[in-house]
């Protein structure tokens, strides 16, 4: 009986392990995002995404009506590629994370610092998926404010 319940006990630390590992590489992959952002390193923020990435964002016009802006990932390279080093520092929160084989699906709370001034503040949603060069992101909708932030 105590070799059971020993033997149940090591498939679970070692189940529990592996998950937290493949979510510990998941949160590497995003946070390589902005750490290229504060380095303003549009060679690391490109190699961040995979291949057909697509990058959104939400917001709302006068009217209150919802808008979806789409960004080439190229542009959004070569914008924070411009900046200067440093000067964009967008500070997350892991919230939710969720695998299952090569894809994830993250959610993390932000505030944006622009030259160390707030901008904004939003939830980021991301798409991952694992490809042979580890995670890449494959999509990302964000939202914007400037109110209830925390």
């Amino acid at each position: 009986m105590k070799s059971i319940i020993l033997s149940i006990y090591v498939i679970t630390c070692f189940l529990s392990a592996k998950s937290q590992n493949t979510e510990d590489s998941v949160k590497v992959a995003v946070n390589r995002l902005f750490d290229a952002m504060k380095n303003s390193d549009s060679a690391m923020l490109i190699s961040s995404f995979a291949d057909s990435a697509v990058l959104q964002t939400i917001s709302s016009n006068k009217n209150g009506e919802v808008l979806i802006t789409n960004e080439s990932i190229k542009g959004f390279a070569h914008s924070i590629g411009s900046a200067p080093k440093g000067w964009l520092d967008e500070r997350i929160k892991f919230d939710i994370i969720k695998i299952d084989g090569p894809l994830a699906s993250v959610w993390t709370p932000y505030s944006f610092y622009y030259n160390g001034r707030f901008s904004h503040c939003g939830v980021n949603s991301f798409q991952l998926i694992k490809t042979i060069n580890g995670w890449k992101i494959q999509y990302i909708i964000d939202t914007r404010r400037k109110e209830g932030c925390k």
